[in-house]
């Protein structure tokens, strides 16, 4: 494990992303507490303990949580974003307060008190506020701060210094690349002085990153070894980039990466537990959602000529082509005169019903039967259509081992990427199918059906 980040549930968190959501979790707790004491004085304690008052007030602290991630204040794009940050703050604490206001007069009994409540709101204002000052200033500490020494300055390591750059809340810095060249002795040679100069100088380096994309006869196996023995972590820049970015990175990817490290394993027992769970699930999603389908099919029929079902063959597990049915949001023959072809930003074909199950998706609400028939899993890599898994395959390094697994309704590329409308996009979305697949469980499928609630709350990715 990172002295960095933390694993939970196969995915890998930064340590001040969990202090962050912690720490604002005590905050909102305190703030409520303490206004429970105001409020009731000597009475708090009967209140708070007897009253079941600490149990109402970490559901709030839990409603407060979710409303700040919905608005995604624990996103690392947003650390930066300075006072824009208090902005959101104030509409999180909006939010909250009309939910507490409604859930105070749905069910009195959960409010602590007439102003406990109320008192908390103003308390926990000034509290949030001040916590993410302080927050802000002590993830600035450069003595909390992991330097970090790239050895290469290929694709592989570019992609990964920009991805820490872009994360402010790994508390990573580069100090320093290590170039290699097109000769392999000069490059060792580069390399060796490189690191000699580390040694000698007694610089501050927690971690060297190997991103070579030729390691043979250039690696300074002798000086890695030394500075290793001497507490400085050596580590793949492929296993680094996949803990602080959720993907894999496929374009310097060695098969033998692949083949030893941990992850890529099934057993029967997983693979029966997780069927029987999806299932269930989808038989609990077809019974909300039976309502709605009426309304549905009328909207579709109204809108446009046509089926109200669509049918369009995919590629499913172990390359076995199924037939993925979803409501119809195009015209009718929509592909009559282009061929199969991605759909694009206002793509004329859509039509205005469509549009609206697309953001919604509504329109996913058919492939619970082919969860039920077997074809599909709720979490998993999209499938494709045929006509472009042949070209993907060709385009596409590894592109064929999202078939291992069945696909799924969503996945964690559908939660971490934006709709594939081209090769590039296959090919990004694919390194976060390798990620899912790599790293398969339960904790992973729920953060990824939780993250799927929020994508479709705030209508992203849709097309």
């Amino acid at each position: 494990m990172s002295p960095n980040m933390v694993r939970l549930f196969n995915v890998y968190y930064p340590l001040r992303s969990l202090l962050l959501l912690c720490g604002e979790a005590f905050v909102i707790c305190t703030s409520f507490i303490v206004a429970s004491r105001i409020e009731f004085g000597a009475d708090s304690h009967h209140v708070l303990s007897l009253e079941n008052g600490y149990y109402k007030i970490l559901a709030a602290t839990a409603i407060a949580i979710v409303c700040s991630h919905y608005f995604d204040l624990y996103e690392p794009e947003r650390l930066a974003e300075g006072s824009l940050i208090y902005f959101r703050l104030m509409v999180v604490l909006g939010t909250f307060s009309i939910i507490l206001a409604v859930l105070g007069l749905s069910f009195p009994r959960f409010m602590l008190g007439k102003h406990a409540f109320l008192l908390g709101l103003v308390i926990l204002a000034v509290a949030l506020i001040t916590w993410r000052s302080s927050y802000g200033w002590l993830i600035r500490r450069s003595c909390l701060t992991e330097r970090i020494y790239v050895l290469g300055d290929g694709k592989l390591a570019q992609h990964l210094v920009q991805a820490i750059q872009n994360r402010p809340d790994l508390g990573m810095e580069v100090v320093g690349w290590a170039k290699t060249l097109s000769n392999e002795f000069e490059t060792r040679k580069t390399l060796q002085s490189n690191i000699a100069a580390i040694l000698n100088n007694n610089r501050r380096i927690n971690r060297i990153v190997l991103a070579m994309s030729d390691r043979r006869g250039t690696i300074p196996v002798r000086q890695l070894l030394t500075l290793r023995l001497s507490g400085v972590r050596v580590e793949d820049a492929t296993t680094l980039f996949e803990k602080i970015s959720g993907k894999i990175e496929i374009d310097d990817l060695y098969p033998s990466w692949l083949i030893l490290s941990d992850g890529f394993r099934t057993n029967s027992a997983f693979v029966t537990t997780r069927r029987v769970i999806s299932i269930l699930i989808s038989l609990a999603c077809l019974a909300l959602v039976l309502p709605l389908i009426p309304l549905v099919v009328l909207a579709i029929k109204a809108s446009s000529p046509g089926p109200v079902l669509y049918r369009q063959r995919r590629v499913g597990r172990n390359d076995v082509v199924f037939n993925c049915y979803k409501f119809r949001t195009m015209i009718p023959d929509a592909e009559a005169d282009t061929g199969p072809t991605w759909a694009g930003d206002d793509d004329p074909r859509i039509t205005p019903v469509g549009r609206i199950l697309r953001t919604t998706r509504l329109d996913e609400i058919p492939q619970l039967w082919n969860v039920l028939n077997g074809d599909m899993a709720l979490v998993g890599p999209r499938p494709e259509r045929p006509e472009f898994v042949e070209r993907l395959r060709q385009e596409v390094p590894y592109y064929n081992l999202r078939h291992v697994i069945r696909p799924g309704i969503t996945g964690w590329a559908q939660v971490n990427y934006k709709y594939a409308s081209s090769v590039e996009d296959a090919k990004e979305k694919l390194k976060y199918d390798l990620f899912y697949i790599k790293n398969m469980s339960f904790g992973l499928d729920l953060i990824t059906l939780l993250q799927t609630t929020k994508v479709v709350f705030l209508g992203r990715g849709a097309k």
